[in-house]
């Protein structure tokens, strides 16, 4: 438990500093440009996050592919490995990239976007699109480091990087008066910065990438084991980004009010059970390594130790999202935008108080990542999303029930989700796989 911590927490400190590069944004636009931009920019906030889980998939998957590679010491193997994953990645960025300028336009259909935020909306989007592409490098090489042990370097960079993009962020909305276009200019900016930095770091310093690029080679069963393992890994996350898009179009049917609610809300969310997220990932890796190894009885330790620290930080942070709710919410918007916050804090109630749901069902995605049954994680996230949209439409479409339904369908589909997991596994205690845990 004590190496799995230490492990974690960088990867945590990263990924909550990587969620500062739109909170930033929303932020600053929340504040200083009003709700119809901050509705704009939150909605934008969960396509991006849509668009960049595909890539953020198919890299995890790569991810547990060097974890295994590493654990059994087999560096032909590893180098292969980079060169496929690389390859196959930067080849779904292009395609990620081209699509999204070319159906800019009917997303306002696709979201239902109203009318008068659709403008702030494709005036930010048109500028954040140009940083997926940082969004692969810095998530690739990220990925890489950590899966051969180094989790430190990449919180590093988003150091850097996040800074960065806080002071652009000030300077191009409040100084240049750039609006919504300057918040997206100075993310994307900070997004390079890190991305490009942490490539060169890989390139010049990890002996596996020493000569590669001159010895560069794509062996076609090592680009379909890192498919196995990643376009699944990707469904289920892209997966469970498009159900939290589809519930984006619902509550932009709801109006401004509801849009930048759910817009500061959704922040809150990320900095409360990322953490948790990230615990996940960390889990996975530690599982795969270990299971490269053979080392069953590690294995065993680090599940149950997951799983107490897991639980324990979810229940401290649900009771302070739930004490703190409305102080949290003033933090987005201004004191005079009463209904944003009331609506805002009837949410987090609701949501808040259940993240153990969450935080249950992300070390079994990790834990089935690692098993090399990234299809059972799919399951449970198409148990989870598909319960949480079908509920948030009906129960929204009952007069007397409304958007409220639309928040209390998120942990009913995290704990179904959960039950499923925990259900299978006890099934299936003989299987090969996970008899060894």
């Amino acid at each position: 438990m004590p190496s799995m911590l230490r492990f974690a927490v960088p990867m945590i400190l990263g990924n909550l500093l990587q969620q500062c590069y739109n909170i930033a944004d929303t932020l600053i636009v929340g504040q200083f440009l009003g709700k119809n931009a901050l509705a704009a920019v939150g909605s934008a906030f969960t396509l991006m996050t849509f668009l960049n889980s595909i890539l953020l998939g198919l890299c995890m998957g790569s991810g547990v592919v060097f974890s295994i590679r590493f654990g059994q010491r087999d560096e032909e193997g590893l180098r292969d490995g980079i060169c496929a994953s690389f390859t196959l990645i930067a080849a779904v960025t292009l395609l990620i990239n081209g699509a999204a300028f070319i159906c800019l336009d009917w997303l306002r259909i696709f979201l239902q976007v109203p009318q008068e935020v659709w403008g702030c909306m494709r005036e930010y989007l048109a500028v954040i699109f140009f940083g997926i592409a940082a969004t692969f490098l810095y998530n690739y090489f990220a990925s890489f480091l950590r899966a051969v042990g180094n989790s430190m370097i990449p919180l590093v960079f988003l150091a850097v990087s996040t800074v960065l993009n806080i002071g652009l962020d000030l300077w191009f909305v409040l100084g240049l008066k750039r609006g919504a276009a300057g918040a997206a200019e100075a993310t994307i900016i900070a997004q390079y910065v890190s991305g490009i930095g942490i490539a060169v770091y890989s390139l010049r310093k990890c002996s596996q990438f020493q000569g590669i690029i001159g010895k560069w080679r794509l062996r076609w069963f090592c680009i379909r084991e890192i498919a196995g393992f990643s376009i699944l890994t990707c469904v289920q996350q892209s997966i469970m980004n498009l159900g939290i898009l589809m519930v984006q179009g619902l509550v932009n049917s709801f109006g401004s009010t509801v849009m930048a609610a759910f817009a500061a809300t959704v922040k809150i969310d990320a900095f409360a059970y990322m953490p948790v997220q990230d615990f996940g990932n960390a889990f996975s890796t530690f599982i795969a390594q270990n299971y490269g190894a053979r080392k069953e009885e590690r294995i065993r330790a680090g599940l149950k130790g997951a799983f107490l620290a897991s639980m324990s930080f979810c229940i401290v942070v649900s009771a302070a999202v739930w004490i703190f709710a409305r102080p949290l919410m003033t933090i987005f918007v201004g004191a005079g935008e009463t209904e944003v916050i009331w609506e805002g804090v009837r949410y987090l109630h609701i949501e808040g108080a259940f993240y153990c749901g969450i935080g249950c069902l992300f070390l079994l995605y990790g834990l089935y990542r690692a098993l090399g049954q990234p299809g059972m994680s799919v399951v449970l996230t198409v148990i989870s999303l598909g319960t949480r949209v079908l509920l948030a439409y009906l129960l929204s479409s009952i007069p007397a029930i409304g958007v409220v339904g639309i928040w209390w369908s998120v942990p009913i589909g995290w704990f179904l989700a959960d039950a499923a997991g925990v259900i299978y596994y006890a099934v299936h205690q003989k299987d090969e796989t996970i008899e060894q845990i």
